[in-house]
């Protein structure tokens, strides 16, 4: 089968097993195809949408104590595509790095950022891997002859906040493990703040958020044919004070049906299809994660107005 056949049918048993349950709920990696990432784009743009001018402003502010903490002859590697900003600034920033692995499960996308970084940094091996990187990675495919001084495991944004703390836990265990006994995981982390900015990040007044959500419908009527009145459904933003958490729901307006492959998902007005979480720390709690993972914290750098962090997390001995 296919490579795109097979991601076709992983969406197709991912959203039959989602409505089928109670509470309805859709992985949030669906979306971003084509479509959802020029949204998501556009988010990161939304005054309201603090987390993307958070990070780089960390970056700016902290690069120096950074690379310092990543020192000479380092193996970076990123999971996702990795030829943003803040990526050419680390990369820039770091004395003679031995070399750069992109992780990314997009062939295209992974293509395209390694062809970006090897016209930006010629000086620097790029040795991207396609992969799906919150699962387990074979850590022989990143060995170096001869080896580096140190991995260290590059995670900027904010992504971890979409996993729950057991999945976060586990997650941070298997970085972990990849960065080895020298080595490290340099991670970005959202930080909790009021609720009335949480919620207006993620439902900005232009409504690109609310396209965004909403493209998932959208996107399996494209790829699956599935049968949706695009209308009866609208985009809702909560904060779980017991979680910590902002979620994204899509809500039914009125009495409607979704029918994928033949069956039929009926929604009552009001019911929900839960489809991101994004969960918010304070620097204690995710240090405290981190050292359940077997990580510890060595050090943290936040933004200049306190919005977003930074950790250094270094394997147990």
């Amino acid at each position: 089968m296919a490579p795109e056949n097979r991601a076709r049918e992983r969406f197709r048993s991912d959203v039959l097993s989602g409505l089928e349950v109670s509470p309805r709920s859709l992985p949030c990696k669906y979306f971003y195809d084509a479509r959802g990432s020029e949204l998501f784009e556009a988010i990161c743009t939304c005054p309201e949408y603090y987390v993307t001018r958070a990070d780089l402003a960390l970056h700016e502010e902290h690069i120096g104590a950074i690379s310092e903490m990543v020192g000479p002859d380092a193996h970076i590697i990123e999971f996702g595509s990795g030829a943003g900003i803040k990526t050419r600034k680390l990369l820039a920033s770091l004395d003679q790095v031995r070399a750069y692995t992109p992780i990314e499960i997009s062939a295209s996308a992974l293509a395209a950022a390694a062809k970006d970084l090897e016209q930006a940094f010629p000086d620097i091996e790029i040795r991207p891997l396609k992969a799906d990187y919150p699962l387990d990675i074979d850590s022989s495919l990143l060995d170096l002859d001869p080896p580096s001084r140190r991995r260290v495991i590059y995670f900027p944004g904010s992504t971890i906040g979409n996993f729950d703390h057991e999945q976060a836990g586990d997650f941070l265990a298997r970085m972990g493990r990849i960065a080895r006994s020298h080595g490290a995981v340099l991670i970005g982390v959202d930080l909790m703040k009021t609720e009335q900015q949480l919620l207006a990040a993620y439902d900005d007044a232009e409504g690109i958020t609310a396209e965004f959500n909403l493209n998932l419908l959208a996107r399996m009527q494209r790829e699956l044919d599935a049968r949706i009145d695009l209308d009866a459904f609208v985009h809702e933003v909560r904060f779980n004070r017991d979680y910590c958490r902002v979620e994204m729901h899509l809500q039914a307006t009125r009495p409607t049906v979704i029918e994928v492959d033949g069956r039929q998902f009926v929604f009552e007005p009001g019911e929900t299809i839960h489809t991101e979480n994004s969960y918010k720390y304070s620097v204690k709690a995710f240090r405290e994660l981190a050292t359940r993972a077997g990580l510890e914290p060595v050090r943290v750098w936040k933004d200049p107005d306190g919005l977003f962090s930074m950790h250094w997390l270094e394997p147990m001995k």
